[in-house]
């Protein structure tokens, strides 16, 4: 079970084991600021502001951190790890530790659904169609908060996005988003989506970006 700490909180004894987030004092390692203890290898406090907390039906875009049978371990952008089984390859195949990292390998990107979030903190993906994120193309990540934002009221922000950029851009409730197109339009989407997620708290935002937008392409001789 994880556990969530606050400033001042005392985690351990083994000082040896300090790491991001804490410090010691009196033989002791205390929690440096508010989050949630992951105590694997050293012990670090990761903080729970601006990280993605997961609800049931979230479409995300997630790492495969581990392999640990019968589940992958997945990297979601969040305090709290999620578990893959490998029941979702359901080609009556068998699938064992020794072949998992065949159909999902560490540091593969995946697309999935989240499932199921327990009290614990359990959380369960399931894999959606086109799960496997192969090819040329470019991960960007963002604050989870920013997301409405950069998809825009009934989704003008993105298709102005996909418009002017001339990319795939599929942006994940976990704050990841992945681009693809060539070089130079991945540099200009890129670009803008952090200047949407730099700008979001503002006025006027997408009249901005259209215009921001549209001065590139005419300064390129596209427009």
């Amino acid at each position: 079970m994880y556990k969530v700490v606050v400033p001042g909180d005392c985690i351990s004894t083994e000082v040896n084991r300090a790491g991001e987030g804490t410090y010691v004092e009196d033989g002791n390692v205390y929690a440096l600021k508010y989050g949630v203890v992951d105590d694997r290898g050293t012990i670090k406090v990761v903080a729970l502001s601006g990280k993605y907390m997961p609800v049931n039906g979230d479409v995300v875009v997630g790492k495969i951190a581990e392999i640990s049978f019968p589940y992958w371990i997945v990297d979601i952008a969040s305090p709290y790890e999620a578990r893959l089984h490998k029941s979702e390859f359901g080609r009556g195949e068998k699938i064992d530790f020794g072949n998992m990292c065949e159909y999902l390998d560490i540091d593969d990107l995946i697309v999935a659904k989240v499932m199921n979030v327990d009290v614990m903190m359990r959380i369960d993906l399931a894999l959606k169609n086109e799960f496997k994120m192969d090819g040329v193309g470019r991960l960007i990540e963002v604050s989870p908060t920013k997301v409405p934002r950069i998809i825009g009221r009934s989704g003008s922000m993105i298709r102005l996005l996909k418009d002017k950029c001339n990319c795939f851009i599929f942006v994940a409730k976990n704050g990841r988003i992945w681009i693809k197109g060539s070089s130079a339009d991945m540099d200009l989407a890129s670009q803008t989506v952090m200047k949407i997620a730099n700008e979001a708290h503002t006025s006027g935002l997408t009249d901005r970006i259209a215009l921001f937008l549209d001065s590139f392409k005419s300064e390129k001789g596209e427009g």
